[in-house]
């Protein structure tokens, strides 16, 4: 049967697949592969019916190993059942692919494999994850593109049925999971027809069941165990022909010819590849060009990796071959090669390739883009036995030179670049490009996305190619015949134009007209721009969004603009067919977005602007756009000027192995976010001192840390940059007020202007274009070099909103979102003790903003003291940062306990008085800080033989109290981390738990948590979900013992500083959870203002302010404190201004309004409950 024809991902289409062979899935969030859960849970909300005539039945767990222990008892119970994960995740899960596999339960795990976290976290993709289950037992399938993932697929479930066997069906994270291609998609009858039904049938029959018990999962002794081991050999014997039998049955009926090892190339190769991935079709692209040439090459495509069989293996590769190179997505310390090459030549060995030579090649770790060069490379290499490609291997010499980079992708393909800003819209517009593309015309269509690691405000590269013939370019695009740049600022940090063929088109989005094109573009831009007959086009697409009402999300503009230039469809179709996509992507969040985005494509049609290019330009002189860093720690100066540099110029692909030779262990000096000076942001804020209440709430809000009071003294001031502004401070005779705002580093979100208050219906804040404030950031440069004098911070207390703001952030220039609910209490915590405290951050948006390469937000002070910051993993992190604690408990007791040695037998009276000064306030660590500085002064000055005093000084980094905080949003807390926070609160030690609660998994895309509130759409509830908020509050609070703190900053700005004083004060554990709007939310009006939301929804209800101090409860009081006054606002007016709950209301609304009463009836009832603790 001819199959439809779609343009989908490698998630959509494992979805697809999957979903027609599951009764159960259980599932837990993780990138990449979340798509594929989410498509499942939306499809079966939709009423979509499997196989079985049956709608899939999905369940959200705390974890991944709680997901791998569900599918485990669903299968035993009889219900076929499916999970999707990738990289720690699918670690989690091996305790329990274990039992599934010794227990012969047809699961199937589908993951996109991706790295493993090691000396850092990357999200992308490799092997690494796979490898690590191999040892299981269950039976591990590739599919190595978009449409294996459909075809293959369908083998894993089909083989798992009929054999038993559990499936681990993987393909490569990111580059197959997220690239869009136009593929052959299955009829459910198609799948159906295959199925054996006597297979489930007994299946099910086997099941546990009280109508026909039997045990499982007894314990054996050593009499028995090896045996029964044994016995499931046969099982696994079978396995290779019944996968090749259902490989035929999907041969015969689409046309293909899937084996268990497919070889593609010359039938008398004599180099020959062996690998598995989406590597393979680069290597095939590249076989095409070289085979044109008479070269004798060929490739060996694994799809069947467990159980290996050698048989079919051997029967693949040409009698002819003379050299294998097996080319593995992994690395193995330690071991004699990788997984894959000692498979191969385990499988070689006796057979008629005994003595062929077998290279072990490493590629592609952590996505590194693998390119028709590189296996080029490969097929020469005929002298290092090991080796790397992609990479530059100056200190191993193990990589392989490039002496060749050839264009090999088929004639007639279409290659277009998007340069775009994280959140502006670029990447769903291509999204939707592609599949106007694929699904409206004949040709075939491919889409990437290439992205930086900061959140909403980083480079997103948008990989786009169309043609004739089949696609197999799993490569990034460095030959374009296309080119847009969406945000202006990029053409003086990148090359984008050069990535551009002869004749090709460039479109740059700004406002610049002529003079300024002269003006801001680099000349090398201009030079190539004009001796390469580049066809030149701008749009202002930044004054087109805010006409229309869009703001910075300017994708449609260009999204039409792009179809005026291509011309690869009418435009008056691909106008229609952009309505319709805006109309089908928007509608969720309003009918008047939808009309604002049909309004942009329209305006983007029409404001192309044709750039005649001067013949001048042809003479233009390059410019030299690198900044080298000169002002700094010596170890921060070399890491940004040989290191980040690089990366920033999206140019990291060129650094050599030594580069990191330094950072090997994975660290890397702190404080190197402040020299990106990024320049993203469209507008920016302008301060007018005549209107200013000095109150420092802007400061005291940003998300950046970019907007900062600086006071002056007379001299100070005198030194300032010319015509900065300023004024007398209020309440400080003789000292001068800026408030300085550095906006190169701003991202525009508006925050401080939303909280700036008026003075006579004028703020002393406004929004300006940033091309026209650059010399604002002399005085934010100014101002960081001046201390805030003492009288000021003795008079305004740093724990106030307003005196917190003159101590120096120690969190700056993060790589959050514009906006960003979370980053604004970070660096609150980072004023009030920064300079003494461990953070231990568990993954999540808070790990992404706040340790991302390549550039630190974390920063030091003038004494080079600043936030020691760590991640360990998703699930650990409370434990992690307990076990900081306990070694800087360990190890300051040695300390302590020589102090008090030494005082015992000290003489001088400073000596005593120091000493007696550090064990007074040994453990505050506000207070013990200066006295530890006195103690080490008074030691160093006295030249006394002591040992107690040589272990001090020796042991001096150790000696003063350090503040332990633990970081991390609320699917950690609330779920996959719960049971470990619960432990490290029930230890009573003294750490602070600090939680985002955005309410979803932010990082993972959006997904529901325990922290979801009832009503609430979120990925994995796609219909609202209907059972309540989780009180981890309430738990904590159960304890006694544990200083318990709820805080909305936006809501109560004081008791926000409060209770991050008294928790941080408090000599045992304490627990805040702090509300943190997110871009996820759908705020009416945007992030700007997330402040007011946090204010908005404390007066509805929704959201409690309180404290639980236990040390009340030791002086008689009542330890609980309500802070939050009754609610004044309608709950569900509330909610409903946000889209991820009226969303729900314009699709069902009767569930709607069923939910929304239910969560405004439990939000009365939780703040009556909470009002009865407070009396």
């Amino acid at each position: 049967m001819a199959r439809k024809m779609k343009t989908m991902d490698g998630n959509t289409a494992a979805a697809h697949v999957s979903y027609a062979f599951t009764d159960v899935a259980a599932i837990y969030p993780i990138t990449p592969s979340s798509p594929m859960a989410d498509y499942t849970d939306m499809w079966a909300t939709q009423g979509r019916k499997n196989i079985f005539g049956h709608e899939v039945m999905l369940s959200e767990m705390q974890s991944e190993a709680g997901a791998a222990g569900a599918v485990h008892g669903s299968l035993q119970a009889g219900a076929l059942t499916t999970t999707y994960t990738a990289s720690q995740g699918l670690l989690l899960m091996i305790p329990n692919m274990y039992k599934i596999a010794g227990e012969l339960l047809p699961g199937v795990i589908h993951v996109t494999a991706r790295a493993l976290a090691s000396h850092a976290l990357s999200i992308f993709g490799d092997h690494s994850d796979v490898y690590a289950c191999r040892q299981t037992g269950f039976a591990m399938l590739c599919a190595g593109n978009v449409q294996e993932v459909m075809d293959l697929g369908a083998v894993a479930h089909l083989t798992a049925i009929e054999s038993r066997v559990p499936f681990l069906h993987f393909f490569d994270g990111f580059r197959t999971s997220h690239e869009i291609q136009k593929i052959e998609i299955w009829d459910y009858e198609d799948l159906k027809d295959m199925c054996n039904m006597e297979a489930v049938e007994a299946f099910r029959n086997r099941a546990l069941n009280p109508e026909h018990p039997i045990q499982r999962g007894t314990a054996q002794n050593p009499d028995v165990f090896f045996q029964a081991r044994e016995a499931c050999n046969p099982y696994y014997d079978a396995v290779p022909e019944i996968a090749q039998q259902y490989m035929d049955k999907v041969n015969a009926k689409i046309g293909t010819d899937y084996k268990l090892f497919n070889y593609y190339g010359a039938a008398d190769a004599e180099s020959v590849i062996v690998a598995m991935g989406s590597v393979c079709d680069t290597i095939d692209e590249t076989i095409d060009f070289l085979l044109a040439r008479g070269e004798k090459v060929g490739v060996v495509k694994v799809r069947l990796y467990r159980p290996f069989s050698a048989k079919h293996l051997v029967e693949a590769i040409p009698a002819t071959v003379k050299r294998i190179s097996v080319l593995d997505r992994t690395k193995e310390p330690g071991a004699l090669g990788e997984p894959l090459y000692l498979d191969v030549v385990a499988a070689l060995k006796g057979t008629k390739f005994n003595d062929i030579p077998v290279y072990c090649g490493r590629y592609g770790l952590g996505s590194k883009d693998t390119t028709p060069a590189q296996i080029i490379s490969v097929f020469k290499n005929t002298t290092k036995e090991k080796f790397t490609i992609g990479i530059v291997d100056d200190v191993t010499n193990l990589s392989l030179e490039i002496t060749e980079n050839p264009v090999t992708a088929p004639e007639g393909t279409t290659a277009c670049k998007f340069w775009g800003l994280g959140a502006d819209g670029t990447v769903g517009a291509n999204k939707n490009s592609i599949k106007i593309i694929g699904d409206h015309t004949d040709k075939y269509a491919q889409a990437y996305f290439d992205y930086d690691s900061k959140k909403s405000g980083g480079v997103t590269i948008s990989h786009l190619r169309f043609g004739d013939k089949k696609i197999q370019s799993t490569y990034l695009i460095n030959k374009a015949n296309f080119v847009a740049c969406h945000t202006p600022a990029y053409v003086r940090k990148y090359n984008m134009v050069q990535d551009l063929v002869d004749g090709g088109t460039f479109l740059l989005n700004c406002s610049w007209d002529m003079a300024e094109l002269e003006d801001k573009l680099p000349g090398q831009v201009k030079r190539y721009i004009a001796e390469h007959n580049i066809k030149f086009y701008t749009i202002d697409g930044i004054s087109i969004g805010k006409e229309v009402g869009l703001g910075g999300r300017i994708n449609t503009i260009l999204q039409a603009a792009f179809f005026k230039l291509a011309n690869i469809i009418p435009i008056d179709d691909a106008v229609k067919y952009m309505k319709d996509a805006a109309t089908a992507s928007y509608s969720k969040k309003g009918d008047d977005v939808v009309k604002m985005n049909h309004d942009a494509i329209d305006r983007g049609v029409q404001g192309i602007v044709e750039i005649q290019v001067p013949a001048s330009w042809k003479d233009a002189k390059d410019e030299d756009l690198t900044e080298k860093a000169t002002c700094g720690g010596a170890d921060v100066l070399k890491y940004v000027n040989s290191v980040q540099a690089k990366i920033n110029a999206q140019d990291g692909n060129s650094l050599p192995v030594s580069a990191f030779v330094d950072y090997a262990d994975g660290s890397t000096p702190t404080g190197s976010a402040a020299y990106e000076k990024r320049g993203v942001a469209i507008d920016v804020p302008v301060w007018n001192p005549e209107s200013c209440l000095q109150c420092n709430l802007c400061s005291y809000v940003c998300p950046h840390a970019v907007i900062r009071p600086v006071v002056m003294d007379a001299d100070a001031a005198a030194k300032a940059p010319a015509g900065a502004a300023m004024a007398d401070m209020k309440g400080m005779e003789g000292k001068k007020f800026a408030m300085s705002i550095s906006v190169l580093d701003c991202t525009g979100c508006g925050s401080c202007v939303n909280v700036c208050p008026e003075v006579k219906g004028n703020k002393a804040l406004s929004m300006a274009n940033l091309e026209t404030q650059y010399e604002a950031q002399k005085m934010f440069d100014y101002g960081v070099t001046i201390e805030t004098p003492a009288e000021v911070l003795e008079k305004f207390k740093v724990t106030t909103p307003k005196g917190s703001q003159f101590k120096q952030p120690l969190l700056e220039f993060s790589g959050a979102c514009a906006g960003c609910g979370e980053t604004p209490y970070a660096k609150l915590i980072t004023q009030l003790f920064g300079d003494r405290m461990y953070i231990s951050n568990a993954t999540g948006c808070s790990s992404i903003w706040g340790g991302s390469s390549p550039s630190c937000p974390y920063t030091v002070n003038k004494e080079g003291k600043g936030p020691a910051w760590a991640n360990s993993l998703f699930e650990d992190n409370a434990e992690y940062g307990f076990g900081m604690q306990l070694a800087q408990k360990a190890l300051r007791k040695r300390v302590v306990a020589a102090a008090e040695n030494l005082l015992a037998v000290a003489e001088k009276d400073d000596v005593k008085a120091a000493l007696q000064g550090y064990l007074d306030t040994v453990n505050s660590s506000t207070e013990n800080g200066p006295a530890t500085k006195k103690m080490i002064a008074a030691l160093e000055a006295c030249n006394c033989d002591n040992e107690d005093r040589k272990y001090i000084l020796a042991n001096k980094d150790f000696a003063a109290k350090k503040s332990q905080w633990i970081f991390g949003g609320d699917g950690w807390a609330y779920d996959i981390g719960f049971g470990g926070v619960d432990h490290v609160l029930a230890a009573n030690q003294d750490v602070n738990i600090f939680v985002f609660d955005t309410e979803v998994y932010s990082n993972t895309g959006g997904q529901s948590s325990k922290a979801t509130p009832t009503g609430a759409i979120a990925q994995f509830a796609a219909a609202g979900k209907d059972v309540k908020k989780k009180d981890l509050a309430a738990i904590a609070m159960s304890y006694g013992y544990v200083y318990v703190a709820q805080i909305a900053q936006g809501a109560d700005y004081n008791q926000c500083v409060k209770a991050i004083a008294e928790a941080e004060a408090y000599p045992g554990p304490s627990l805040i959870i702090a509300y943190a709007p997110c871009i996820n939310h759908g705020i009416k009006g945007g992030m700007k203002n997330a402040q007011t939301e946090e204010k908005n929804a404390v007066a509805a209800g929704y959201w409690h302010l309180f404290r639980f101090d236990p040390r009340l409860a030791e002086e008689g009081k009542n330890p609980f404190q309500l802070d939050s006054k009754a609610p004044t606002a309608d709950y569900k007016a509330f909610i409903e201004s946000e889209v991820r709950y009226n969303r729900l209301s314009r699709t069902n609304p009767e569930r709607a309004e069923a939910l929304f009463t239910k969560a405004a009836k439990d939000a009365a009832d939780k703040y009556a409950k909470l009002a009865k603790m407070a009396e």
